[in-house]
């Protein structure tokens, strides 16, 4: 007889329970194989969950530890962050899309939220007609923005594309400011009843709930549904469908998209549109919880936090970036509660949310440092885009011998420098008051170019350091007793050292994380470093002109004017000295190729500090001459978006040349104040965008684009040849030379 397995019997129970405990060992190998084989599947899990939440984790527990709240404030703070995060989203597709920072992201959805907030309150439409009004508008927007703006950008580099949503993001202020009065007109009623406020604007269907210290109503459970919906929509549809998939694929490699078939510029459009649609969902939905202020300063606060749930999103995870947003709703909420802030060693004063700006911007340094942006291949190549520097082509010296040359540049500066000179006799006082503050404006731009032209670091924050030299100068003048040509020296130096502090970042950060770092430092010290709310030592009231060299009276505005005029020319001076230094070459050569410079034994670590240097000195020199312009220290007059028009002067300008300086400045400093009312509209982010569209190179590059005509025209009549003028024309060298023997 066979045993009992063969014959397919049931084993004795004995016999089973050794065959179990005979398996035992191997079961438990088993097992704990199963078991390895789960955690190393849930290590990715893990990991992407530590990337998405952990900022969001470190953003709370710093809320609840420093800034405590109760949790009606704490709630609040979920619902401004979801709000937050649609903007910061959308901010991020055009990121992933285009590779720039959209300043316009916020006034995308306010033109359509405020079309909403106006069909609603002063035309009675329902909630839902106004919301779908404002829904179809945002796409409208969305659509054309791409269409009509960017489109013609698409190949220009991201320097110039960033300045085109500058001028482009005023331009929307301008259409939201002008919106009740385009529908007075086209209604036929008066403006003053044709109006959106700021109040909110409720759902229907209302009802109510106390979180304390807060009341809830309807409109706060709608952005609780609504905004999370939204982002995992858009989430599904780049995950999901294949205009997604198409999307994602166009972000990475749009050139190689582009060989493959896939319509790169079409799917851009999509992707502005749905930013648009993000936009005005969580402006409008804001209008239903806090109210919708309007204007630019406004659209900066909800910019400068999507900046920072940007970089702790790394720009372009979008699922980090919308939980960093939330976290940071959480943290605004409880610096704003909070009119102290106790950090054991110190207490701090945050009345009146002063405390935000300082507070995002270290948000954002810490992020940008943490994250160690630009040790890729990628990085270096995001980062040379924002290079948008076309130098100088010098006179080429065997032109600069003829005397028709030397003297046509000695007659041109003779006669700019007489009109300069005469300029205050021919102007009334206003008009002189106008033009020396276009002429300290000029340094500020000159500063700009120093730093972001010639060293290649984007400085997004001047104004910051006008700041710091005008009160420096002020407190030198008015209390010390200083003579003004000292304070102005003490003003630079004040604004170097702190130009060097602010730099130090840029050892590490190149292209746009500089740029939004120092306009985070530009919003801190306006909001808080200098202000006179906070410390003593910041002049107020009247700022007296003390006599220049206790002689000369400086009270009427032509002294004042030559006074602006002597700072700007000392500047000019100062910087063109470098710049034909082995520093402003070592400058340049950072600009163009840092590992190249390195490799030639350049210290690019003191060459960045330099430039910084250098052009805070500057910049803060230009805020010593403003304050005394203006007989006040305000921090109003380094308002954020200051920062914005100043660079967006030295782009316009051209940031390669001094010249293109001046002209930016004049262009939309001197242009708001000088031209007729008609033409006004060239100074806005109108004029910037047409500029741009049609002299990529800037005002300066048109000047010395036809200087360049004129140069060879005087090489063929002389029969010089230069080949550094024909360099770009595809000329051939001889036909210079033949054209010229023809001619003589």
């Amino acid at each position: 007889m066979g045993s009992s397995v063969g014959t397919g019997a049931p084993a004795p129970d004995n016999q089973r329970g050794a065959d179990v405990q005979a398996r035992g060992p191997l079961d438990r190998g088993r097992r704990f194989a199963e078991s390895a084989t789960f955690a190393e599947r849930a290590g990715p899990i893990v990991a992407r969950l530590r990337s998405v939440a952990g900022p969001a984790v470190v953003l709370v527990a710093v809320q609840l530890l420093i800034f405590p709240v109760p949790l009606g404030i704490w709630l609040q703070g979920v619902t401004v962050g979801l709000l937050g995060a649609l903007v910061a989203v959308g901010m991020g597709l055009i990121y992933r899309a285009n590779r720039i920072l959209n300043f316009a992201q916020g006034d995308l959805g306010m033109a359509p939220a405020t079309l909403s907030l106006i069909l609603v309150q002063s035309f009675a439409w329902s909630y839902v007609l106004g919301l779908v009004a404002g829904l179809v508008a945002a796409i409208v927007v969305g659509a054309l923005t791409e269409l009509v703006v960017i489109r013609r950008f698409f190949t220009a580099p991201r320097l110039i594309l960033t300045v085109a949503t500058i001028g482009l993001a005023q331009v929307l202020v301008v259409v939201t400011l002008l919106l009740p009065g385009w529908l007075a007109d086209l209604t036929g009623r008066a403006v003053s009843d044709v109006s959106a406020t700021a109040e909110r604007i409720s759902l229907p269907w209302q009802f109510q709930f106390d979180v304390a210290p807060l009341v809830f109503r309807s409109d706060h459970v709608l952005a609780w549904v609504v905004a999370p919906l939204l982002l995992v929509a858009v989430a599904l549809f780049l995950r999901s469908t294949a205009v997604g998939t198409a999307v994602r694929a166009s972000a990475e490699r749009s050139d190689r998209a582009s060989m493959l078939g896939i319509p790169v510029r079409r799917l851009n459009t999509y992707v502005w549109v749905i930013a648009g649609v993000l936009s005005f969902v969580g402006l409008f939905l804001r209008a239903g919880v806090i109210g919708l202020p309007v204007g630019s300063a406004f659209s900066l606060n909800v910019l400068l936090m999507a900046f920072a749930a940007l970089t702790l999103g790394r720009l372009t995870d979008l699922p980090s970036i919308a939980v960093s947003a939330v976290a940071l709703g959480i943290l605004e909420q409880g610096v704003v509660w909070n009119d102290t802030v106790n950090l054991w060693v110190f207490t701090l004063d945050a009345r009146r949310a002063s405390l935000v700006a300082p507070i995002m911007g270290v948000v954002i340094l810490v992020a940008l440092l943490v994250r160690r942006v630009g040790q890729t291949r990628a990085d270096d190549d995001a980062a040379s885009s924002w290079q948008s520097t076309q130098d100088v082509r010098p006179v080429p010296k065997e032109l600069r011998r003829l005397s028709e040359v030397r003297l046509v540049r000695v007659g041109v500066v003779a006669g700019l420098g007489a009109v300069l000179l005469v300029l205050p006799h021919v102007l009334g006082t206003a008009d002189s008051l106008k033009a020396s503050a276009v002429i300290v404006y000029a340094m500020v731009t000159v500063s700009v170019v120093v730093l972001t032209g010639w060293a290649g670091q984007v400085s997004l924050g001047q104004m910051g350091f006008v700041g710091v030299g005008g009160a420096v100068a002020a407190v030198a003048t008015n209390q010390w007793g200083f003579d003004i040509t000292l304070a102005l020296l003490v003003a630079g130096i004040a604004g170097a050292l702190v130009a060097l502090v602010v730099g130090l970042p840029a050892l590490r950060l190149r292209g746009l994380y500089l740029g939004v770092v120092t306009l985070a430092f530009a919003m801190a010290v306006s909001s808080y470093l200098l202000n006179p709310q906070f410390f003593s030592w910041i002049p107020q009231g009247r700022i007296e002109r003390q006599p220049l060299l206790g002689r000369i009276q400086l009270e009427s505005p032509t002294a004042l004017y030559y006074l602006c005029l002597a700072g700007f020319v000392f500047a000019l001076f100062l910087v063109t000295g470098v710049r034909h230094s082995r520093t402003g070459r070592v400058m340049v050569a950072m600009r163009d190729n840092e590992r190249g410079a390195q490799a030639f034994g350049i210290n690019v670590t003191r060459a960045k500090l330099t430039s910084f240097a250098l052009s805070g000195f500057v910049a803060a020199m230009a805020g010593g001459l403003l304050v005394h312009h203006q007989q006040v220290f305000s921090p109003g007059l380094i308002a954020p978006e200051q920062n914005l028009l100043v660079f967006t002067a030295a782009v316009v300008g051209g940031l390669g040349s001094l010249v293109g300086a001046v002209l930016g400045a004049v262009f939309l400093q001197g242009g708001g104040w000088f031209l007729p009312t008609e033409f006004q509209l060239l100074a806005t982010g109108a004029g910037v965008l047409i500029v741009l569209l049609v002299l990529p190179g800037g005002l300066g590059g048109l000047v010395y684009r036809v200087r360049d005509l004129w140069l060879r025209s005087v090489a063929r009549r002389n029969g010089v040849t230069s080949a550094s003028l024909l360099a770009d024309t595809g000329e051939p060298d001889g036909d210079v030379g033949s054209s010229a023997d023809g001619d003589r």
